[in-house]
């Protein structure tokens, strides 16, 4: 049974930047972390472009191939949630500097279906910090419901900043969102707090992942 949720803000101080980099690896997705499994047969979905990510002010965004199955290492926020490995595919974007995003596109057995998984999805991104602050005492956390996003089926928003002690803190951006029996999930994140998180451009960016889901 989920906890009710809360808005708790930042409890630590300045961190050093080597513990700040620490920060955001423990929720950032590894480089080539999502595995390949045999070849699919169903078309590969239309994942966005690395144009269509928030612009980074002094990087171009790069992006993987898209890889058919679940990624490697459990998802931030995400760990209980289950995905159907026959349906899902991931794509892993990065700047030159500590940004990076990831995009999941989970074809589901129908619109029910499909409306089910994004509701989880939605409520384990608006329970995140609460649940992660429990399991770390004496560690920051916050996060925050950006809204809904109209395109497609529509989508909504999350953000999610932790903290840990004596370490740098991370920022992620999660969009959820669902076209037909297909769902998708954008990540955004970097070091820093959610006041810097680029909310306008990345719901930007969630429509786009909608509508190219949509053809």
């Amino acid at each position: 049974m989920r906890r009710t949720r809360t808005r708790t803000r930042i409890l630590t101080r300045t961190a050093l930047a080597a513990g700040a980099l620490a920060a955001v690896a423990a929720f950032a997705p590894a480089a080539g972390a999502a595995t390949a499994t045999t070849a699919p047969k169903t078309p590969v979905p239309a994942f966005l472009e690395p144009g269509d990510l928030p612009p980074h002010s002094s990087s171009q965004w790069f992006a993987q191939s898209p890889r058919h199955g679940q990624p490697e290492l459990p998802l931030f926020c995400f760990e209980e949630v289950e995905l159907p490995a026959a349906g899902t595919w991931v794509r892993e974007y990065h700047t030159d500097l500590d940004t990076t995003a990831r995009q999941l596109v989970v074809e589901t057995g129908g619109n029910a279906e499909a409306q089910a998984l994004a509701a989880e999805l939605s409520d384990a991104a608006a329970d995140c910090a609460a649940d992660w602050l429990r399991e770390n005492p004496g560690a920051g956390a916050a996060w925050d419901d950006y809204g809904t996003v109209d395109a497609a089926d529509g989508a909504r928003v999350f953000g999610v900043h932790v903290a840990p002690p004596q370490a740098g803190t991370g920022v992620r951006l999660f969009g959820i969102g669902r076209d037909g029996d297909t769902v998708t999930v954008v990540v955004w994140g970097e070091m820093g707090d959610l006041a810097q998180a680029p909310v306008t451009a990345f719901k930007d960016t969630t429509a786009t992942a909608l509508t190219k889901l949509g053809g």
